[in-house]
């Protein structure tokens, strides 16, 4: 903690010329209770993918790829189509495909079973429709996207009824970010970030779709990309260049970056981008993708030395993440992993231990996330092939090989009764933080004058937020069950920091007391 402090004092003395502070005298305290939208977007995301309906993979809808399309990717599906049977049929078949992914059925299970709060969403640039059309290889088949954003938005509206939030995932881009299908094309090339005119096109789709989805009840965020090919060229210059242009028409959405699997650099990145800089102040999220069946080293490896490597992930966010008054946010997602392992990898085990090894990895997963990250996304909910084994969100929920998180499976009646005993503790919880805090200090640096009411302050707002989130369900009557966490808790903690109009040298004691009051309340909760 003393270290905490020095690291404090010291940014207030050497701040950067390229991320200068704002002005105390320009602040104004505008903290008001969260909103369900606030939780929805700031919630811990237990999800998963909605993948290849809007972006196809063969491998996953094969009904989609006609005996003509020689590739596995969206545009070698919807061009063989085209030129087989026009334009009308092929725009009534993809659309056909848009509007049958996901039936009430499918939402009462995941919302219901499944305890999902959110799903992921890839989509192309070409879902924009044909003005994004132009000028790109999908420029020949545009008319059959004429109708996919109102598909987007049919969707995005559905999950809300069903209280489930929505990310929109550009996973297409033009040139693609990666070299393989699911950027949209089977070039096999990673041409964006080797072409202005991709990188342009790109950056004008992303900010298009910042607009739409402004004041879109559900939207927990927008993904500029995935999976980025490593160590791409000029990657973060042009996010920074993209975060600028979307602040300018929604400086509150939520923006979500691929690491380019390179999950310290990202960091390191993020942690630069100071939350009382000038920068833009929309927050910052990581997606990292974890898959253990690619690698040589995985398939070298036999189950259970995999599953043993699940208790030290993510470890690049230890000294990274918990401090934001001297550095910027360190808030990492799982964007995808599954319950996959190598044939080579099963083959190191006997073969009647599999369903329990998949249980016990799918559980060591599910538990790392939800204690390191903001929230996970299962790669895949929806496959011809349902209910699709190790990739299969449906299969591996009914087998409880992924599990959500405890308070998602609460009864109202136990989430009631659990608020009630933690108001119950509330005064006393908040006057021995309040005492313990002043006295580490006193002894520590007894010959500085802080601010404690900060902390005071700090931990009333925490402990309400952690409150307010757990109990938001039965509030709005969204007939969901359980309670949510703050789990985005580097980005929340950075939108109540700046909304607190906290500047000053002694910012980092409200800091410490606002995430106090939120350990203190899940503590006394339970949870």
């Amino acid at each position: 903690m003393k270290k905490f402090f020095n690291k404090a004092k010291s940014q207030l003395q050497d701040s950067s010329s390229a991320q200068k502070p704002i002005p105390q005298q320009d602040q104004q305290n505008v903290i008001r209770p969260p909103t369900a939208e606030d939780v929805i977007q700031y919630r811990y995301h237990h999800g998963v993918n909605l993948g290849s309906v809007f972006v196809l993979e063969k491998w996953l809808f094969s009904d989609m790829f006609i005996d003509q399309a020689h590739g596995d990717s969206e545009l070698d599906a919807v061009d063989a189509h085209f030129k087989a049977h026009g334009l009308d049929q092929t725009r009534q078949k993809w659309e056909a495909h848009w509007a049958n992914a996901v039936s009430d059925q499918d939402w009462e299970f995941l919302t219901k079973e499944a305890k999902c709060t959110s799903i992921r969403l890839p989509i192309g640039y070409f879902t924009l429709g044909g003005e994004f059309c132009k000028g790109t290889p999908f420029e020949n088949v545009a008319g059959v996207y004429t109708n996919a954003w109102p598909a987007v938005t049919n969707l995005v509206s559905k999950a809300r009824s069903y209280n489930i939030g929505v990310l929109v995932d550009l996973h297409a881009l033009p040139g693609g970010a990666n070299s393989d299908a699911h950027s949209g094309s089977s070039t096999g090339k990673p041409e964006l970030w080797t072409s202005r005119t991709n990188l342009r096109r790109s950056c004008q789709a992303l900010v298009e779709l910042a607009s739409r989805i402004k004041d879109m009840p559900g939207i927990i965020g927008l993904q500029l990309v995935n999976e980025a090919v490593f160590d791409a060229k000029g990657m973060y210059d042009w996010y920074e260049d993209v975060i600028g242009d979307i602040s300018k028409v929604n400086d509150s959405l939520p923006i979500y970056i691929s690491d380019a699997w390179d999950l310290d650099r990202a960091l390191q990145w993020t942690n630069k981008r100071h939350a009382f800089s000038n920068l833009p102040r929309n927050p910052v999220i990581i997606d990292t993708h974890k898959y253990y069946t690619f690698s040589d080293k995985d398939r070298s490896q036999a189950p259970h030395q995999i599953i043993s490597r699940i208790s030290s992930e993510l470890a690049e966010l230890d000294g990274k993440a918990g401090s934001l008054s001297d550095r910027g946010e360190a808030q990492v997602v799982i964007g995808e992993y599954s319950c996959v392992l190598d044939g080579q990898t099963w083959g190191r085990s006997r073969p009647e231990e599999k369903d329990s090894l998949v249980q016990q990895f799918g559980h060591a997963q599910s538990q790392k996330w939800q204690e390191k990250a903001g929230g996970s996304y299962f790669w895949t909910w929806k496959m011809q092939w349902m209910d699709g084994g190790e990739w299969g969100f449906v299969e591996q929920t009914k087998k409880r090989n992924i599990l959500p998180p405890q308070s998602l499976t609460l009864s109202t009646a136990e989430l009631q009764s659990r608020i009630q005993h933690a108001q119950s503790k509330r005064r006393e919880l908040g006057s021995q933080a309040r005492n313990a805090h002043e006295e580490y200090w006193s002894r520590t640096s007894p010959d500085t004058d802080f601010q404690h009411d900060l902390y005071t302050q700090g931990w009333d707002v925490g402990f309400s937020d952690a409150q307010s989130f757990f109990g938001m369900r039965t509030q709005v009557n969204s007939g969901a069950e359980g309670g949510d966490k703050v789990g985005m808790l580097e980005v929340w903690t950075k939108k109540r920091l700046l909304e607190s109009a906290q500047r000053g040298a002694f910012t980092w004691e409200w800091e410490q007391g606002f995430r106090a009051g939120i350990g203190a309340f899940y503590s006394t909760a339970g949870i």
